[in-house]
């Protein structure tokens, strides 16, 4: 029993001094001062207003003001084609011709059909002459002779139809020619010699001489901002790709309201004020716009952050060393900074470096700032 009492104390001993130790070292580390998290380092810069003018560089080539497609009034056999793409035509020109003999068939129809009309007429004349001498004379009755009125009125009236047919026939015959409704330059074709041709079918498309259009597709961000051209004339410096040295001066008369689903771009068409003889139609062009000027405050990439799902920026009190986030709307971007247009009072002390580790109410230590 002795034994066993003596190996226990053995035992007890060492973990009696251990638990002894571990309270003196508690109690001296409780006598230590906490240091404290040092702040957050963020540099700084105050946001002022600065005018700002956007300019907009497209690209697009020289089109006609007005395009027509001209295309035959009957169908038909293309036998002639007289005019290529490129080729400059004037207003009455012959283009193209189709195979005649149907219309001449027709023609001759409506003429044999007039001839058969007059002739019945010219009876049904004769006829009512000689009612209205028997009339006269008491020969014939009243009927009789009303008889004879309406027949010859029938035929007249047939006559009158059979004009028309013949009219309608030689027009028919007419329209085998395809001819220039105005002076202008081919620009597309759609059909050759031997190729049967629908009415209305596109045969070619002519770009009418006179008022010239530079055409831009761009994409559709340029033109958020597409309501500030209202009720505005918004020029634009056209200058040749090849030769930068031929310019001209232009005016956007027309946006298109929808985008392109195919390019994803916007069509946009320049009215040319005065048009540069070597802006030949197709010719490759580039086209700059300087919008009007507005204020805004230029903040770097590094400054911008998220609240609630929309761009915000972290702006400093001064008095109380702390940060609070101001979401703010962008006017524009650039290669290095964006175009802020509201959300920030002028002045405000804005963080440009170190705003990925903040927090809301967060103190901070500015670095990098000049000393008064």
């Amino acid at each position: 029993m002795f034994g066993r009492c003596l190996i226990a104390s053995r035992h007890t001993l060492p973990i009696a001094f251990a638990g002894v130790g571990i309270f003196l070292l508690v109690g001296c580390s409780d006598d230590k001062p906490q240091t404290e998290k040092p702040l957050t380092p963020v540099k700084v810069e105050p946001a002022r207003f600065t005018s700002y003018s956007p300019a907009v560089t497209m690209t697009g080539e020289i089109e006609a003001r007005v395009e027509s497609d001209i295309s035959f009034r009957v169908s038909g056999r293309i036998i002639e084609r007289l005019v290529d793409t490129g080729q400059h035509v004037k207003a009455g020109d012959l283009l193209a011709r189709l195979d005649p003999e149907e219309q001449r068939a027709d023609l001759a129809a409506a003429n044999a059909g007039l001839n058969l009309a007059e002739a019945q007429q010219a009876q049904l004349q004769a006829a009512f002459n000689r009612s209205s001498e028997l009339l006269q004379k008491g020969l014939t009755t009243r009927g009789d002779h009303d008889t004879a009125r309406a027949a010859l009125t029938s035929a007249q009236h047939a006559v009158d139809a059979a004009r028309s047919s013949l009219a309608a026939a030689q027009d028919a015959l007419g329209y085998t020619e395809l001819r220039a409704d105005a002076d202008g330059i081919i620009t597309a074709r759609s059909a050759e010699v031997g190729q049967v041709a629908q009415a209305a079918q596109m045969v070619f498309r002519l770009a009418r001489d006179g008022a010239r259009d530079a055409v831009f597709h761009v994409q559709e961000s340029i033109f958020l901002r597409r309501n500030a051209f209202a009720g505005q004339q918004v020029e634009v410096s056209v200058a040749l790709l090849t030769r930068p040295d031929v310019t001209a001066r232009g005016v956007i008369r027309e946006i298109s309201p929808t985008i392109d689903a195919k390019t994803g771009t916007v069509r946009v068409k320049a009215g040319l004020v005065d048009v540069n003889a070597e802006m030949a139609l197709g010719a490759a062009v580039s086209g700059q716009v300087i919008l009007d000027p507005t204020q805004v405050i230029r903040v770097p990439w590094t400054a911008i952050g998220s609240k609630d799902g929309e761009p915000a920026v972290w702006i400093l009190d001064r008095d109380e060393q702390t940060v609070a986030m101001h979401k703010v709307s962008f006017f524009s971007y650039e290669k290095e900074a964006a175009l802020v247009s509201r959300g920030i009072a002028p002045g405000a002390d804005i963080v440009s470096e170190g705003a990925k580790f903040l927090r809301e109410g967060q103190k901070v230590r500015i670095i990098g700032e000049a000393k008064p």
